[in-house]
């Protein structure tokens, strides 16, 4: 839905969402900054996701030289792991998954690496239509600069750079939603903060 601007006003709801997780493999772990730190983000998203119903896709970038998701994060009602060498995560087995969703609209983004896969997939599907919400603490690159200037130009593009719990309660919506007493416990425990909230630690 566009606002009368013309911009995405950035609604979600569980029957018009997917939620994508871009290569978060355990060969990335030395270079990414705060690597921990997003792996529990997406542990609580994807455990959302489990909650609300919200199909998830993941992708894995050259698993054969670059392992497999990080066995931290429970992947086993994704559908995938697709592997890829095209840096966006829009491939052919992603676009078929796709095509049997043809309600959702909206796509939360999360994984590595901000400025390169993050960035190359939001791009191809704000190309196709979708709203894209990428997740900033969910998010992140081996240069704090790369990733801070692909949120720049994400935003110049369309996308809405949020955070996942402000995610998580908007897919709720409403304090009597019957998950969400589910969806709370998970957020009890505030999401890292780390170093993500600043353009230049750690470069």
């Amino acid at each position: 839905m566009a606002a009368p601007t013309g911009k995405t006003i950035g609604n979600l709801s569980t029957e018009k969402t997917a939620f994508f997780l871009c290569d978060m493999q355990e060969r990335f772990r030395p270079a990414i900054k705060y690597f921990s730190d997003i792996v529990e983000v997406s542990k609580r998203l994807i455990e959302t996701a489990k909650i609300l119903s919200i199909p998830l896709i993941v992708t894995e970038q050259y698993p054969k030289g670059l392992g497999s998701t990080i066995s931290l994060v429970d992947i086993t009602q994704a559908k995938g792991p697709f592997p890829k060498t095209k840096f966006s995560m829009v491939i052919p087995e992603v676009e078929k998954e796709l095509e049997l969703l043809p309600n959702v609209k909206s796509i939360v983004l999360f994984g590595i690496e901000t400025h390169v896969c993050i960035q190359q997939t939001a791009l191809d599907l704000l190309a196709k239509g979708y709203d894209v919400h990428i997740i900033a603490d969910g998010c992140s690159s081996r240069s704090m600069m790369d990733r801070m200037f692909a949120y720049e130009r994400l935003r110049q593009a369309g996308a809405i750079v949020t955070t996942s719990e402000s995610t998580m309660f908007q897919l709720v919506g409403d304090k009597d939603h019957p998950e969400f007493k589910k969806v709370q416990a998970l957020v009890k425990t505030s999401a890292p903060t780390s170093g993500l909230t600043s353009p230049t630690s750690n470069m």
